[in-house]
């Protein structure tokens, strides 16, 4: 069975992984993680809310976002 991915997961989990990628370009410091953290916790959040109501697994839903965020299929439309 196929998950339906919201478009506002993808975009939720595309702004945490673009805050990680900034984080880890400068030493550690709480506060430069701090963008990072939040969009993790509110991706993750987002998460949790879609898979109750759409009554799917909450793991199987995230799995299924990352891969479509990190790994995309590619376009057919491109020539």
């Amino acid at each position: 069975m196929a998950i339906d991915i919201p478009e506002d997961l993808i975009m939720l989990e595309r702004s945490a992984v673009e805050e990680q990628r900034k984080a880890l370009t400068k030493p550690y410091t709480a506060e430069g993680w701090a963008a990072w953290r939040e969009a993790a916790a509110t991706f993750q959040a987002a998460v949790t809310a879609h898979a109750e109501a759409a009554g799917v697994s909450r793991s199987a839903l995230e799995m299924a976002v990352k891969k479509a965020v990190l790994h995309p299929e590619p376009s057919l439309d491109e020539d």
